[in-house]
């Protein structure tokens, strides 16, 4: 080895045995005959990875140049740029006068030039066809280091690009002519994306150092540029092979002073290039005694022996090598089926390839198709998954073996039998095998299945398709049908197939509801490069032209979703699910008294069981799967089949209830756990008919328990407020924690603490445990105590939590009737501030600003169209409002404070006067200069900020709900205490006394003509008044549940009211007369609006109603139907900001998840 190279090696020793992995390394080094296999296994032999490398540097340091090229390029192939480019500098410049390792002919100079080019290896079975080689290197010499074209042309299958590779596998031709190299590139039938991507490839292959630039060229003109300059500078006598040219505009973007050696079907590609032009034409097939010799080769028999039907096999065939190739190989299997084969292509009963495709491959679609007929039926459809093989990618035999589920040698013998037939070509590098079509047999597998997928994937992939069967049979069903039939999809097609997959996953539970949801507007909320989005965004615009109604969600991308899948199994609430030993199975229980165990992966559902007398309230898989323990109100335990459904025993020693049941984790000794409303924990014995120990110490109910990952701990936790360890051999107390402790910093009060802890789960290394908290859960480390995450997304309380048995994911099951799949990682990376729903929005010509309260009582500023967060003040803040010209932020913290921040210098003002209780209200006056808040206690504060004056209006005798600005310096404001007053905050005097309800007054409405108001309350009505009669002009009743809110229309002639039923109702304000009822009951007994209706805005034509409530919808004012529903990730909306032209729309889920929706035009 030269010394520059050595020195080279050792300086960046250090470097290259720290990262480099030697195994691939060493294959490439094996397959170019510089490493023997012995040294390979020596290298193996070391303990570790840096080990290994060191040993191989030491190895490479020994031997010669040739070596330290192979291993540079090694490094290139496996993806070590930045340790390749440490080398660069040492590459030994190698003597093309060596003949040194000659093997067949061929020099190692010309192995190493064709290798480094890309150059295709010789065919197993290779027949020289010297004449036409040699007539190709005398055209190659003609060009004379001068630019030009030399073109091999011919029709398909006749063997252009082996005589390409072949004309260049010649020493002196490359040392005189092309010493810079060859450049293989494989071209095929491209448009410009892909020819793009061709020139691309290429630009970074020439310029693995980057010494022309750092990025690829982003159009063809800047390839071309790009490329043309590589081969001045760099490559100035070099050859450029480009293999299967189709389309003359191709070579338009190689045509920049290059030498070209081309194949091609088409001689007149090179009419639209400039510069010297010379053609070989290539016979459409072999001549008879080159395909005789090439049948006999096959068959080991010499040519003089082969039987007369080689040569029909020749002649009908047209001496296609190809074809030839295939028949030979089928002959060498079987050689008594001359006759066969001859017959089968005489009657040419395939269906061609050309009538399907532009190539016109004359018999070979009758070769192709006879190799295929003749494979064992067990292996036929495995040659066609290799349809999902791309051209010129050679694949190692792991990724079959995943495809196939199979072990390698299972693989390699089934690959071994399509390489015989010449169906399927093999690199061997070292000990690993790569596997690659040849590309009319890519062509040919794509083709024949080209119908069935094209005609597949139009099915699955439409939105329409999934609406109409997930009416009929559900979500799971169609989430099995996209992971059968994934294997089959090329990469695109797989991509579009996890984009519907997910939607699936997680709109499931909203798909399975009545009345169906309108799957475009599903569609729209998701990520804008998924293809559910594209169809949606396409379907929607040509719906909107027709006067339908869409949203767009316009900042969704700040959103993460951390369910992988969520499924509606049950009629009512969910109380607990559970994974199956081995993760594939998922059982729940209910409310609806059903045991149901279905698929983890797509929600199909396996099983249905009438478990219990009463709800059942936990569920439990045994370590082996063979049962499923149900517990229930009834008191009851009873243990299943888990496969046929069928009850082996039942348990009713318990004195109350059963809220939950465990088994251990092991299977040669089960037991089960169980504890119950009796205070009680009891162990049982499968093979005993009655309890084996009672467990006493708890002061409450037992609400769950769980065995720790060794079975030697028993977890208990209760209404008691603790969480207890007990001894499973003793059945005694081992320790007793107070589970309170963790939730201190809880933003919950602390009076609701006591009932906070509802189940508990370990991680399987015993690390971690999960908590449930109301409608959320949150992930623990045991050695720390500290929280690792928590996550929302359920919509109520959640009853049960259980990690997989890998820890990868976790189940949640709830009483909003949905069970869902959760990311460990994701959830643990996503560990979040949301946003309080308490907000103030501000509608901008060309944007939204929103000022938020997160869960740590932050301030934030949000602009809307950016996504851009300013993170304004750490105060314990429990309200905001922005002034009228966007200068200052007022807000209110939970010890009664106001202050207000000037936004240009971060100036605070404080109020020297504090309310009593936290501030829950706050608002500028038109002009700014006044601030109006009200708060837990009973007052209304006006302070005067500028001028440090303070009013405070004080005669409600409970809190005060809520209060808006009148004209005149007038204040409305409204009450528990059922009053609604008007004040005149200058004087403070209190000037009209509404006596309005029973109840308290949840909500009032202004009139635009301020002539009128309304007022709504928890006794069931509403009502309409006039500012100038102290009686209501109109009573409203009808609402079944407390009335919550109610708008006027801009007109004033309508008022739309909202109950807690779910039920908007709109009205005439003239003579009070009901006009329209929206959101009746459905079939299932749930609200069309998802519970409580807690905010209503008309567009200003009144044609036009938004409610807010566990959900937004649209309702058309005329007709009274429903125009579009918004189904948000949360529920509980308390408040819909509306913009004037009622085309943006902003509010926040209880998840603290932000909308910002805009009307699609």
């Amino acid at each position: 080895m030269d010394a520059k190279s050595r020195n080279c090696l050792l300086q960046h020793k250090e470097a290259l045995e720290k990262d480099i992995k030697t195994p691939y390394i060493m294959d490439h080094m094996v397959g170019d005959g510089i490493l023997t296999t012995l040294e390979e296994e020596e290298v193996r032999n070391e303990p570790t990875q840096q080990k290994r490398a060191a040993l191989l540097i030491k190895m490479i340091l020994k031997k010669d140049n040739y070596c330290y090229i192979s291993f540079y390029n090694a490094l290139l192939l496996e993806g070590y740029k930045d340790l390749a480019a440490l080398l660069q500098d040492g590459i030994p410049v190698v003597s093309s006068s060596s003949d040194k390792d000659s093997v067949g002919g061929i020099t190692t100079y010309v192995r190493t030039v064709l290798c480094e080019g890309g150059v295709p290896q010789r065919p197993v079975v290779f027949v020289t066809r010297k004449k036409l080689v040699n007539a190709i290197q005398q055209k190659l010499f003609r060009l004379n280091g001068e630019p030009g074209w030399v073109t091999i042309y011919g029709m398909a299958g006749c063997g252009k690009s082996v005589l390409a590779a072949e004309a260049v596998r010649d020493h002196s031709l490359l040392e005189d002519c092309f010493p810079s190299g060859v450049h293989w590139v494989s071209v095929g039938k491209q448009d410009k994306s892909g020819l793009l991507m061709k020139l691309q490839n290429l630009c970074a292959r020439l310029d693995q150092d980057e010494s022309f630039s750092q990025r690829l060229p982003l159009n063809i003109e800047e390839a071309k540029d790009r490329l043309r300059i590589l081969m001045l500078r760099k490559y100035p006598r070099s050859l450029l092979i480009l293999d299967d040219v189709w389309d003359p505009w191709v070579l338009k973007a190689f045509d920049n002073q290059c030498q070209i050696l081309l194949t091609t079907r088409d001689k007149s590609v090179t009419d639209s290039v400039m510069g010297p032009k010379y053609v070989v034409p290539v016979e459409s097939g072999l001549g008879k005694e080159k395909g005789l010799e090439i049948l006999s080769l096959f068959v080991n028999v010499k040519k003089a022996d082969l039987p007369e039907q080689a040569h029909s096999i020749i002649k009908e065939c047209k001496g296609s090598p190809l074809v030839v190739s295939l028949i030979g190989a089928l002959l060498r299997d079987f050689p008594n089926r001359w006759d066969y084969y001859l017959r089968q292509l005489q009657n040419k009963q395939f269906k061609r390839i050309r009538k399907s495709s532009s190539y016109d491959y004359e018999a070979l679609d009758e070769a192709m198709s006879i190799s295929v007929e003749m494979l064992r039926e067990d292996i036929k459809d495995y040659y066609t998954d290799l349809s999902i093989l791309q051209k010129d990618v050679k694949v190692p035999t792991k990724v079959l073996c995943i495809l196939w589920d199979m072990e390698t040698e299972e693989v390699e013998d089934i690959l071994q039998e399509f390489v015989n037939k010449s169906l399927l070509f093999c690199d061997r590098n070292g000990k690993s095998f790569h596997y690659y079509l040849h590309d009319l047999q890519v062509d040919f597998l794509t083709e024949k299945n080209r119908s069935q997928l094209q005609e597949l994937c139009a099915l699955m992939f439409s939105l329409d398709w999934i609406k109409a069967k997930t009416e009929l049979v559900g979500p799971a069903h169609l989430i099995h049908e996209f992971m059968e039939y994934r294997h089959i999809l090329d990469k695109k097609d797989c991509a579009v197939c996890e984009n519907f997959q997910e939607f699936l996953s997680l709109n499931g539970h909203l798909l399975g509801r009545q009345p169906f949801p309108n799957i475009v507007q599903l569609g729209l909320c998701e990520p804008e490069t998924s293809e559910v989005y594209q169809q949606a965004k396409l379907q929607a615009k040509q719906e909107v032209d027709n006067g339908m109604l869409y949203l767009e969600w316009i900042n969704k991308k700040n959103i993460k979703n951390l369910s992988r899948l969520v499924v509606r199994p049950h009629t009512d609430a969910v109380y607990h699910a559970c994974f199956s030993q081995d993760g594939q199975r998922i059982a729940s229980c209910g409310a609806d008294k059903t045991l149901q165990v279905f698929k983890a992966e797509t929600g199909e559902k396996l099983l249905e069981i009438k478990a219990h007398e009463d709800e059942v309230l936990c569920c439990a898989f045994s370590a082996d799967d063979s049962f499923i323990a149900t517990c229930s109100v009834d008191k009851k335990v009873k243990i299943w089949n888990s496969v046929t459904g069928e009850l082996v025993h039942t348990y009713d020693e318990h004195s109350e209830q059963v809220n939950c049941c465990h088994f251990t984790n092991r299977s040669h000794h089960l037991l089960l756990a169980t504890g119950s409303s009796d205070f009680l924990l009891k162990l049982w014995d499968l093979n005993q008919k009655e309890c084996r120990n009672t467990m006493f110490g708890h002061t409450n109910s037992v609400n769950h328990c769980r065995f720790s990952p060794d079975d030697k701990l028993l977890a208990s936790c209760s209404a008691d407020g603790t969480l207890k360890l007990w001894d499973v051999k003793s059945a005694n107390e081992k320790k007793s924690i107070n589970v309170k402790q963790f939730f201190l910093n809880s933003e919950d009060p602390q009076e609701d603490m006591e009932v906070i802890v509802k189940c508990c789960s370990w991680s399987a290394d015993g690390a971690r445990i999960m908590v449930a908290a109301k409608n959320k859960i949150f992930l623990w480390n045991i050695d720390s105590c500290l929280k690792v995450a928590d996550c929302r997304g359920h919509l109520s309380w959640v009853h049960g939590v259980m990690f997989s048995p890998d820890g990868s994911s976790f189940l949640t099951s709830s009483d909003d009737q949905t069970i869902r799949l959760w990311e460990t990682k994701k959830v643990c990376k996503n560990y979040d501030i949301v946003l309080k729903q308490e907000v103030d929005v501000v509608f901008q010509e060309n944007g939204v600003m929103v000022l938020a309260v997160d869960n740590i009582r932050r301030l934030q500023l949000i602009n809307g169209k950016t996504g851009q967060i300013d993170y304004l003040t750490e105060a314990q803040v429990s309200c905001c409002c922005l002034s009228p010209h966007h200068q200052y932020i007022a807000f209110g913290d939970e010890d009664g404070a106001i202050e207000i921040l000037e936004l240009l210098n971060n100036r605070i003002f404080q109020s020297r006067i504090r309310h009593k209780k936290a501030v829950r209200h706050i608002q500028f006056t038109a002009d700014g200069k006044t601030v109006i808040s009200s708060s837990d206690d009973s007052a209304i504060q006006v302070w005067n900020w500028q001028s440090e004056e303070y009013v405070f209006l004080q005669a409600h005798q409970e809190t005060v709900k809520n209060f808006r600005l009148l004209k005149n310096s007038r204040l409305l404001s409204w009450s528990f205490d059922g009053t609604v007053k008007v004040w005149n905050i200058i004087t403070g005097r209190m000037e009209k006394d509404f006596i309005c309800h029973h109840g308290t007054v949840l909500s009032c409405d202004i009139s635009l003509d301020a002539t009128k108001f309304s007022s709504t309350s928890a006794d069931k009505t509403a009502k309409i008044w006039s500012f100038e009669l102290l009686s209501p002009l109109h009573e409203l009743r009808g609402h079944t549940g407390c009335v919550r809110c109610s708008a006027f229309s801009v007109d004033s002639t309508l008022l739309a009211t909202g109950d807690d039923n779910g039920e908007v109702r709109v009205w005439n304000v003239s003579n009070g007369e009901l006009l329209h009822l929206c959101a009746p009951i459905t079939e299932e007994g749930a609200t069309t609006h998802g519970g409580w209706v807690t905010d209503l805005c008309f567009s200003p034509d009144s044609k036009m109603l938004v409610s807010a409530g566990g959900y937004l919808k649209w309702w058309n004012v005329v007709t009274g139907e429903s125009s579009q529903t918004f189904y948000t990730n949360g529920t509980n909306l308390k408040k819909i900001h509306v913009s004037t032209d009622f085309r943006t729309f902003v509010t926040v889920d209880n998840l603290g998840i932000l909308y910002i929706l805009q009307i699609l035009e």
